[in-house]
């Protein structure tokens, strides 16, 4: 093998491309893994080949692809997913979602937290009571934002109507499945609700 051209050593023409160069190398190295000697020639044709062309290249005959002078550099490096944006959003659900901080995550939940407590532990005449208190710290949480009342009472409506049908809808499901239901139905609703109100409160504007 040692009086072969390093062309015939990786079985490939004279014209052969780098493309080619560096396929019938892999090929060959992979194939003779376990035979150091012939990795050695191998290499060595190689590196022959490419010094060729390289000076070559230095004459203006051929241009040497990067890759091939540095394959060190050509090493895939596994791209990382693109971070989610809201930029990428259609425009009325940037203007709907809010990414608040988590202090004022914390602040929102903390007071319907308290809110949802006292719901449990008061007497059911004073439901109504807990709700419209609520209602007006949903308000203020969302006007807090955008300044914007009448959409600030608008979606507190929407989400009071929506937090009642829901906790009614979950007593219903639980009685219908004979689960014991831990609160009263009206209590369900209020506690159901003030979650709704903290969902709204925080991640909407």
């Amino acid at each position: 093998m040692s009086q072969q051209s390093p062309y015939e050593i990786l079985g490939i023409s004279d014209s052969a491309s780098f493309e080619e160069i560096q396929e019938a190398k892999n090929r060959l190295s992979q194939e003779y893994s376990n035979n150091s000697k012939l990795i050695e020639n191998i290499e060595a044709a190689y590196d022959a080949i490419i010094m060729e062309r390289l000076r070559m290249r230095q004459e203006g005959k051929i241009k040497v692809p990067d890759r091939i002078r540095f394959p060190e550099r050509s090493v895939d490096v596994p791209s990382s997913p693109p971070p989610l944006s809201l930029n990428t959003s259609p425009p009325w659900l940037q203007r709907l979602i809010d990414t608040p901080s988590s202090n004022e995550i914390l602040v929102c939940g903390g007071v319907f937290a308290v809110l949802a407590a006292i719901t449990i532990f008061v007497s059911s005449n004073q439901i109504p009571l807990i709700l419209v208190l609520g209602v007006f710290a949903n308000v203020y949480f969302l006007n807090r934002k955008e300044q914007k009342f009448g959409r600030a009472l608008l979606m507190t409506i929407l989400g009071l109507l929506i937090g009642v049908a829901l906790g009614t809808g979950l007593i219903g499901l639980l009685g219908g499945a004979n689960l014991t239901v831990p609160l009263e139905a009206d209590k369900m609703a209020s506690v159901v609700t003030l979650i709704i109100f903290w969902l709204i409160s925080s991640f909407l504007r």
